[in-house]
């Protein structure tokens, strides 16, 4: 199992969009699970995953962005973002932090 980072970033997105036991099931998917989002174009390997809410499903759900820093076993959540506050991110939006 990887372990996983999560940016402050991400720690104040995510208080926003889920619930405890909700964080706490997508960080242990995620590593279990390191490279199943898409690789987003431009982005130096960051990559994008859904996820669903309660009561929304993945379609309603949020959206995570993330590394997978394979050589060191590390996940590192950068971003989580609702589908409906936020279209999409752009390459130039995601930093390493």
């Amino acid at each position: 199992m990887r372990t996983v980072i999560e940016t402050p970033t991400f720690q104040k997105q995510a208080e926003a969009v889920w619930d405890r036991d909700e964080r706490h099931a997508f960080i242990d998917w995620i590593a279990r699970n390191p490279d199943a989002g898409d690789v987003i174009p431009g982005a130096e390997g960051a990559r994008k995953v859904r996820w669903g809410r309660s009561g929304t499903g993945k379609r309603g759900g949020v959206r995570v962005i993330y590394f997978h820093l394979s050589a060191d076993e590390v996940v590192l959540l950068l971003m989580v973002y609702a589908k409906a506050a936020r279209a999409t991110v752009k390459a130039g939006d995601i930093q390493r932090r």
